[in-house]
């Protein structure tokens, strides 16, 4: 997978996320966190919930199930959920995007 984010983005810190073959960097704020990831290999993620998330996709597919509503997303579009609204994904290797959490504390640092 080609660099996709520049020298100011993978200087961040490093999030700590339960997944193989992804990569995040942390911007964090105080009432709200920014990733940057990127995915090396299919990642399958099982429905929950929690708060606002808004994201905008750079590279590659990402398959939604938001409140049993099914979506794919490709380069160039974007995406939300609503806080507290069910989703789960499929996202596909090389997929990248720039990823809005509206909580401070979603990811911890790696």
């Amino acid at each position: 997978m080609p660099d996709v984010f520049p020298t100011p983005i993978t200087m961040l810190p490093l999030a700590e996320i339960p997944l193989d073959g992804v990569r995040g960097y942390l911007l964090q704020g105080e009432r709200q966190q920014l990733l940057f990831m990127e995915f090396s290999e299919d990642v399958a993620l099982p429905e929950h919930s929690h708060e606002a998330q808004w994201g905008v996709v750079l590279e590659g597919r990402i398959d939604l199930l938001i409140d049993g509503d099914r979506h794919t997303f490709a380069k160039g579009d974007r995406y939300y959920i609503p806080a507290g609204v069910s989703h789960s994904a499929r996202i596909h290797a090389g997929y990248a995007d720039i990823t809005y959490f509206d909580a401070p504390d979603r990811y911890g640092l790696k």
